[in-house]
């Protein structure tokens, strides 16, 4: 067998080759890292939004939008003393009627740009124990709170949306009297502030939801019996992470469109790459035969180069770990229910170890075997 060293002091013959090379496979790579980091971040933010113990009544119809729902203001205190299995604290129901709401609000003399309103009540931190306020407290009358990413969804920067400062929704100036985190679930992009103040606000006199915490995830049973025998409310039920699994559903052809993107990109790249690497291999065709002559079979000579085309791709990894780390991590994207942030976690750095070592293998063979198939005397002669 050939020296592992030979495949080492190869690289560094041709640096141009080389670096073209390793650029290309990080290129290639940190797509590959970049789509499944983004496939995993929405896919996780989604699952964690929903808790097992939860149910939600909504509308009839609106299974697949909370937005488009619409419930009486009454279905809390009917639901409440209908149902025997919400839990309770300190002797009152966990139950949180809510509206969700989309619209626009500006800063000071900014443009109005999207955002996701919630009307809440204070039972709402019983239904949803990811919320923790982190500064200020809870909002009353003319107040909000906002979430830790509520900026990245507005577009605005983060010193901008702070407790003590303003938002303007509808002609009304709400001052932000806390921020919250969410435990990395879609509450984290949204804006929380009174029920009924969102109900004046939008001169709506109903509400989106009622969000039920039951004492135990296998008790659904007896509240999708209360929304099939209310037939005059007109509201189903449904689990909470029911909800946001038909949520993720629906955006998985964007999550689908990632690898697809990923794929074309690392395609051309890979093939670029190939035509580079035939292009070192045929330069070194004397220099194969001159090892065959002396005894190196071509196997080892086909090993030797998919070592070289190895090292590139696993040089490839490592820059693009750099870059992935360095630079991405922890980027976040907002999308239409709340904002997902890129984590390159070990199953992502694992999965870009995997791509620069099949890379070195698909990028190696091809243009080795094709350089080794000559005759020897054929190969000695070449010019």
């Amino acid at each position: 067998m050939i020296p592992f060293s030979y495949s080492i002091r190869n690289l560094f013959r041709r640096p141009v080759q080389s670096v073209q090379l390793i650029a290309g496979s990080s290129l290639v790579i940190l797509l590959i890292m970049t789509a499944a980091s983004i496939n995993l971040a929405m896919e996780n933010t989604l699952k964690n939004s929903g808790e097992s113990r939860n149910a939600i009544l909504l509308g009839a119809g609106s299974e697949e939008s909370i937005e488009r729902s619409e419930v009486s203001s009454s279905l809390a205190e009917v639901a409440g003393a209908s149902i025997k299995n919400i839990r309770k604290v300190f002797g009152q129901h966990a139950l949180s009627p809510e509206i969700h709401y989309n619209g626009l609000i500006s800063l000071d003399d900014q443009i109005s740009s999207q955002a996701l309103l919630r009307g809440v009540t204070y039972q709402s931190l019983w239904v949803h124990p990811k919320i923790r306020i982190t500064e200020g407290r809870f909002p009353r009358a003319g107040e909000v709170m906002v979430g830790k990413l509520a900026y990245k969804k507005l577009g605005v920067t983060k010193n901008t949306l702070q407790v003590g400062s303003s938002i303007n929704f509808n002609n009304e100036k709400l001052v932000v009297s806390g921020m919250f985190d969410a435990l990395g679930t879609v509450m984290e992009a949204e804006i929380w502030l009174p029920v009924y103040d969102l109900m004046a606000y939008t001169q709506r006199s109903t509400f989106s939801c009622v969000v039920l915490a039951l004492e135990n995830t296998d008790e659904f049973g007896e509240v999708d019996a209360f929304s099939k025998m209310r037939l005059d409310l007109e509201v189903v039920a449904i689990k909470e992470t029911e909800y946001y699994s038909k949520i993720s559903s629906f955006f998985e052809p964007i999550r689908w469109l990632a690898w697809v993107c990923a794929m074309l990109i690392g395609a051309g790249a890979l093939l670029g790459g190939l035509n580079t690497l035939f292009a070192a291999f045929t330069l070194r065709i004397k220099e194969f035969g001159a090892l065959q002559a002396i005894g190196f079979s071509r196997l080892s000579l086909l090993i030797s180069l998919v070592q070289e085309s190895s090292l590139s791709g696993i040089f490839g990894s490592i820059l693009a770990f750099f870059v992935s780390l360095g630079f991405l991590q922890g980027i976040s994207f907002p999308f239409s229910i709340g904002v997902f942030v890129l984590d390159f976690n070990p199953s992502v750095l694992k999965l870009g170890i995997f791509s620069g070592l099949v890379l070195g293998l698909l990028g190696g063979i091809p243009p080795g075997w094709t350089c080794l198939r000559p005759s020897l005397p054929e190969t000695l002669r070449s010019s």
